[in-house]
């Protein structure tokens, strides 16, 4: 039923208020149609085209400038096909069958002033049945089952799952800061601090320094009486030697 309201709807998908019309010879072959064949300077109608689409069929309609009565109808089931042609030698001129009320048809030739109005023509047709083609797809797919199997992601009867919200937690490695002031600097890697120094150190090396000054100062003494000593022999070694002179007869 939906298709059926939609055939009935009638759109309108282009309109170019002036198009030229030919009378052109039957064709004697299959070659292609040249638009130089015509008479080009003397057309045999001129008049608006509009392009309208009711369902999946085209119809280009030759209607009067002025009045806008009908002259001719060509319905276009497929583009390109042969109900719209074009020719070998511009891009401004189509080849169109035409038919009437009872069925029969005819071939004309139609022409553009502007290569942009032929364009227009074009790409008017091109979107329509583009479109037919992907409304047929999207048809198909729908009366097509989709046999592909799909992902269950519900839980089963009696299944259930347990959160622990807030109970893990990441351990970060611990960074030492510094609350202002002087901070103690982080030790090194793999390195260890020695021990403070203890009280009982401190006492075993206190006689020893007491020792070591002792020692020097008996160092002193000992030097200092070797140097009396030293001296005291001196003297009575002076003292003999006068001696010794004054004990000599005089001469």
């Amino acid at each position: 039923m939906a298709s059926e309201g939609q055939s009935e709807y009638e759109s309108v998908l282009c309109v170019k208020p002036e198009v030229n019309i030919y009378r052109i010879p039957p064709r004697a072959s299959n070659r292609a149609v040249r638009a130089a064949d015509w008479k080009l300077d003397a057309p045999d109608w001129q008049g608006r085209m509009r392009v309208t689409a009711r369902g999946k069929v085209a119809y280009v309609k030759l209607e009067d400038k002025i009045s806008g009565e009908l002259f001719a109808q060509a319905p276009i089931d497929e583009y390109p096909g042969i109900a719209v042609e074009t020719v070998s030698d511009s891009s401004r001129y189509f080849v169109l069958r035409i038919q009437d009320e009872n069925g029969r048809s005819a071939f004309i030739g139609v022409g553009f002033g502007d290569r942009g109005d032929s364009f227009d023509f074009n790409v008017a047709l091109q979107d329509h049945f583009k479109w037919v083609k992907q409304d047929i797809e999207l048809k198909k797919q729908a009366q097509t089952p989709d046999t592909t199997p799909k992902l269950d992601l519900g839980f089963k009867e009696g299944q259930t799952i347990t959160l622990n919200i807030g109970q893990s937690k990441k351990r970060e490695r611990s960074r030492p800061q510094s609350s202002g002031g002087l901070g103690l600097l982080p030790p090194p890697p793999g390195g260890k601090l020695a021990p403070p120094p203890s009280k009982a150190a401190n006492n075993n090396t206190q006689p020893a320094t007491e020792g070591s000054d002792a020692g020097f100062l008996l160092d002193l003494d000992s030097n200092s009486s070797n140097f009396f000593a030293a001296s005291n022999s001196s003297s009575s070694a002076s003292s003999d030697l006068w001696g010794d002179f004054d004990s000599a007869p005089p001469k």
